[in-house]
């Protein structure tokens, strides 16, 4: 039986060469083959290892630990088996140089001598050092990096979450544009004679600056140039036909830019939109948009109270833009901006407590409740309560038990989508007269058809 299997082959072995260990006992004399692969430190404890025989004496006659010893011999066999050098597991063919193997596979005779070889290479990784900057931390969210034996890098996978670059981009933009032109504002003169029991609040419904709207598509055309111009014309109409009153409150409803970042999506559902212009410039038209109305609400209004409501297409944008309108008229007494980064805002005049909310995240019956629990103190000096809200896009008013609820129409028209969905709401701007003792006494209203609008091409 001997005989009849004496040349018969065995199968083909698989070398791991990452873990080829080095012998238990030092051989007799180092192998000068290793040397190329060896640190300093490591060629160092390697002749002591072969010259007294073990670890143990090795590391007294070096003057350190067993395990120093022992690590460094293990880590020069490993680079050198890396490299397709190990001649105790048969490897005996070094890889190229810039080279590291991935495994050896050995065919052996019956006598157990190699009969065929086979090098399996992949290219060596780089030091650490050398391997390509990454992104700001801050922004990826997750990093796994593969390291070889001798610390280089292989491989390397970055997660990064594109909306969180973006929007820091977004934020240097912004403050870049808003820090170069726009200086703080001196104190505008206050009107000669005003009517202190009345107030006029300014709801600015979802004005979407940045939005695009073409007529052949829409029937309306709508840019940046246009709203900018829009929102200055309406209010300006509003402003010469409501009283000379003490108190003014403008409310942006939320959405007041169209897009929240470089990227002309929305913030949560990442949906698509038509957008016009980039956007540094479309935070300086809004920006510029703002400090338009409210500097002529200052210039006939003895106080001006400003609310930035946060909307669902601009939950970044309206923080920025609320922090700079503060700023700008920090040196204005008589301009008040709400900072508040809550979603629900309430401003009390006599005896009329408003609520304002840009109305993505309650439905109209719950914001009674909501008014009653925040603010309970004014809900019970008041007897007329309203709440503003947009996002809808269109006239609703709902009276509850001593609340009126109210939604408004905007200034844009509709977008390509909600035209396509047969969306078809009146344009327009309101104003409303509130009195000190008796709520609201009157209205004005304001259409885009009163003004010349400029075609889209």
């Amino acid at each position: 039986m001997t005989d009849e299997f004496e040349d018969e082959e065995v199968p083909t072995y698989a070398v791991d060469s990452v873990g080829c260990p080095p012998p238990v006992d030092p051989p007799e004399s180092a192998d000068p083959r290793l040397r190329q692969y060896a640190t300093e430190r490591q060629w160092e404890c390697m002749l002591a290892w072969v010259e007294t025989g073990g670890f143990r004496p090795a590391a007294a006659a070096l003057g350190v630990d067993r395990s120093t010893v022992k690590g460094q011999i293990q880590a020069l066999y490993r680079r050198a088996a890396q490299q397709g050098l190990s001649p105790d597991y048969d490897l005996v063919h070094p890889v190229p140089e810039g080279m590291t193997s991935r495994g050896t596979s050995i065919r052996y005779d019956g006598d157990g001598n190699v009969q065929q070889y086979w090098n399996k290479t992949k290219p060596e990784g780089m030091p650490a050092e050398e391997a390509v900057a990454l992104p700001d931390p801050k922004v990826i969210a997750k990093l796994s990096t593969l390291y070889d034996a001798q610390g280089k890098v292989q491989q390397q996978w970055v997660s990064e979450r594109p909306e969180d670059t973006q929007r820091l981009q977004a934020w240097r933009e912004a403050a870049k544009a808003m820090a170069e032109p726009l200086p703080r504002v001196d104190p505008i003169p206050a009107p000669a004679t005003v009517r202190e029991d009345l107030m006029v609040v300014y709801p600015v419904g979802d004005h979407h600056l940045g939005m695009l709207s073409w007529p052949a598509e829409t029937g309306a055309a709508w840019d940046v140039k246009i709203a900018e111009r829009m929102l200055m014309s309406a209010s300006e109409h509003l402003m010469s036909v409501t009283p000379q009153s003490g108190q003014a409150l403008i409310v942006f409803l939320g959405d007041f830019v169209h897009f929240d970042g470089f990227a002309a999506v929305t913030p949560t559902s990442r949906n698509l939109l038509d957008a016009d212009s980039r956007f540094p410039k479309i935070v300086r038209a809004a920006v510029r948009s703002m400090r338009n109305m409210i500097e002529a609400a200052a210039a006939k209004h003895s106080d001006v109270r400003v609310i930035v409501e946060i909307g669902n297409h601009d939950l970044s944008s309206s923080i920025f833009l609320m922090e700079c309108l503060n700023n700008v008229y920090e040196n204005n007494p008589r301009i008040s901006i709400d900072t508040s980064p809550r979603f629900y805002h309430y401003y009390q005049f006599g005896k009329t407590l408003i609520g304002t909310h840009h109305g993505h995240e309650a439905k109209a019956d719950r914001l009674p409740g909501i008014m009653a629990a925040d603010e309970p103190k004014a809900w019970g000096e008041t007897e007329h309560r309203y709440w503003l809200t947009g996002h809808t896009h269109h006239q609703s008013v709902k009276d509850f038990e001593r609340v009126t609820v109210e939604s408004f129409r905007i200034l844009a028209p509709a977008d390509a989508w909600a035209s396509q969905k047969g969306y078809r709401a009146k344009r327009e701007m309101k104003a409303i007269v509130i009195h000190r003792e008796f709520g609201e006494v009157a209205r004005h209203s304001v259409t885009p058809g009163m003004f010349k609008e400029e075609k889209v091409g």
